[in-house]
């Protein structure tokens, strides 16, 4: 019921991701204090998209440091949050039978965000693989 309300009540959204500060946190734990508050839809669509979008600009807001040391923008940070989710997707389903490798990852999500370094882009697989489903 609360997706419903908040799907429907954007002003709401606005005004609970404005509550969460992202301040130095790794980008798939963020993701993940966010989806453990604002609970993740089970499937793809406009919803989906603005959670992802509303949490882009804010993690930018609450990490000027990074965002200007990695060069990051919030369409980075969207494209590289849907990277996670669906990286969470391969790693934890049964159906998918050849896991996504590291190296797959990288070079996928680099194809994306052009401006995000290898490095970067690995340790986001890192945490994925040893900590797990970012919207579980």
């Amino acid at each position: 019921m609360l997706r419903v309300y908040l799907d429907e009540r954007r002003d709401v959204l606005d005004e609970l991701v404005t509550l969460h500060n992202f301040s130095n946190q790794f980008l798939p734990n963020a993701l993940r204090d966010f989806f453990r508050h604002i609970h993740a839809p089970e499937e793809r669509g406009e919803y989906l998209e603005t959670l992802i979008t509303k949490f882009s600009h804010r993690f930018c807001t609450c990490n000027p440091g990074l965002v200007r040391d990695l060069g990051l923008s919030p369409d980075a940070v969207y494209v590289l949050c849907y990277s996670l989710i669906l990286l969470s997707i391969d790693l934890t389903s049964p159906h998918v039978k050849n896991k996504m490798s590291k190296r797959e990852f990288i070079r996928n999500t680099r194809r994306a965000a052009h401006n995000v370094s290898d490095d970067f882009v690995g340790h986001l697989y890192d945490n994925i693989y040893l900590i797990g489903h970012v919207a579980a």
